[in-house]
């Protein structure tokens, strides 16, 4: 939330695309000072004005919402990456909880998704990155939202984690958290939940991948999540 007021923080990290959930519209942020919702540079989608997903492309790159968008998808958003080097970006933020989804009985919004944009996900390279809001630890025999068959849904579409393929470790053993939970104490609940799938073969590209700090982010009022950032040639 509030992004307007966290816009240096953010181009601090350099992105060339930046996948930002809990984001206010392009034209609130530009009423609000900041540039990041200009015209080919931003894709946002949601229903309420202070709080969608918000896909921003800085320096070279455009961006842009495919078609066909499924808006009862509102908070996943296939993306058109263009510039130096093209992608096809599944944007998400996975809202699992929300709308009397269960996680026994529903598939849930990502699972859903990935029917409906397997076309765009497979037609060139492509990329899903931001808050999937699940993670092994929450898996139960029989229940349609299990993250490990999303998981194994996607490696069966060649793409793969960069964080558990760079570290070694396993879905639902994760040494460092991405989201420390409701009382954003370093102490405190803290989870995996956000992610960057990029195709296998990609993996041996990859020039720097890191997961945020808790003091650079949480510690200092910032956010509940740390970011994913990560940097790949082309190949």
């Amino acid at each position: 939330m509030a992004l307007h007021r966290k816009v240096d923080v953010l181009l601090a990290l350099e992105p060339d695309i930046a996948v930002v959930s809990e984001c206010a519209d392009p034209d609130r942020l530009r009423r609000n000072g900041t540039n990041l919702g200009r015209d080919g540079r931003c894709v946002w989608v949601g229903t309420n004005p202070t709080k969608g997903l918000g896909v921003f492309a800085l320096n070279d790159f455009r961006v842009e919402l495919a078609e066909p968008y499924v808006p009862t998808l509102k908070h996943i958003a296939p993306v058109t990456v263009s510039g130096p080097h093209g992608v096809n970006l599944l944007a998400v933020w996975a809202q699992n909880a929300s709308g009397g989804i269960t996680r026994k009985n529903q598939l849930g919004p990502l699972r859903r998704a990935l029917t409906k944009y397997r076309t765009f996900l497979t037609a060139r390279p492509a990329l899903i990155g931001g808050d999937l809001n699940n993670n092994a630890i929450w898996d139960r025999p029989g229940w349609r939202m299990n993250h490990m068959t999303t998981v194994r849904i996607l490696r069966e579409m060649g793409l793969v984690s960069a964080y558990h393929e760079l570290t070694g470790e396993a879905h639902g053993e994760e040494t460092v958290p991405t989201h420390y939970w409701r009382d954003r104490r370093k102490d405190g609940p803290t989870y995996h939940i956000d992610y960057v799938f990029v195709a296998k073969r990609c993996i041996e590209h990859v020039q720097h991948f890191e997961v945020g700090s808790f003091e650079d982010w949480c510690g200092n009022g910032l956010s509940d999540h740390v970011p994913i950032v990560i940097e790949l040639t082309s190949t």
